[in-house]
């Protein structure tokens, strides 16, 4: 096989798996807490015999972005978003746990604290159960405190308190499932300097113009290979021909 051909249809192939990143970032761009991966080209030589006249590309995904998403108010008590780094504990649908910024939180009816996407919010001894109330407020450190049914102000009590941790970003990998864990299997140990803005949210930290100017020029790269494999193709045939003519 000419290394023309090899080289145009490898770089079409890792150029869809660009494609597919990007695509998933920007399908994300409006969920709470999301994270941008970020996925770079790398040069390969083509190996074998003759000249090392080819080069191909690969492409993978390198980590994600850690910046910051911008807080919107909600005015939701059960609304949470982490201020600077760190990361809400929740216990992924596997059973391990994993860690997220999405702090749209609920209580569903048998009184478990849930996430928007029906994932259990973790404390230091598990997931955090809230009894019956009338008011229920989360503090700066993930404090919940509740007003119980039938009582007034003065008996607001501590139920529990979200596990919030602040790994180094280097061990946390992005999981298939939406959530962050880290790369060695274990679980990060809670952080007492995380905080937590109540009321709010962080949006997604995607950039859509810089997504949609990345997925033109990623179809424009792809129609350009797809032309240099027809070109091989193209030169391949020429010289079959000459070769019968001799």
């Amino acid at each position: 096989m000419d290394r023309m051909l090899y080289v145009a249809m490898s770089g079409a192939k890792e150029t869809l798996k660009a494609q597919t990143a990007n695509n998933h970032n920007l399908a994300n761009a409006s969920t709470t807490g999301f994270r941008a991966d970020m996925a770079a080209f790398q040069t390969q030589a083509v190996s074998g015999a003759g000249f090392g006249t080819r080069a191909y590309a690969t492409n993978s995904v390198l980590g994600f972005d850690d910046s910051s998403g911008a807080m919107q108010s909600t005015g939701r008590d059960l609304d949470i978003a982490v201020q600077g780094s760190g990361y809400i504990a929740v216990q992924g649908r596997n059973g391990r746990e994993g860690y997220t910024r999405a702090g749209d939180l609920r209580v569903d009816p048998s009184g478990q604290l849930m996430t928007a996407t029906g994932l259990q919010v973790m404390g230091d001894g598990g997931p955090i159960s809230v009894p019956p109330n009338t008011s229920l407020l989360i503090g700066v450190d993930g404090t919940l405190s509740v007003v119980p049914q039938g009582q007034g102000p003065e008996t607001r009590a501590v139920v529990g308190r979200i596990k919030l941790v602040d790994p180094p970003i280097g061990s946390l990998e992005h999981s298939g499932d939406g959530l962050f864990r880290l790369k060695d299997g274990t679980d990060a140990p809670s952080s007492a300097t995380v905080h937590l803005g109540s009321g709010m949210l962080e949006s997604s930290n995607v950039n859509v113009a810089d997504a949609m100017v990345n997925m033109i020029e990623l179809s424009r790269r792809f129609d350009l290979q797809v032309k240099a494999m027809h070109t091989a193709e193209e030169n391949g045939a020429s010289s079959a021909q000459l070769l019968k003519a001799n």
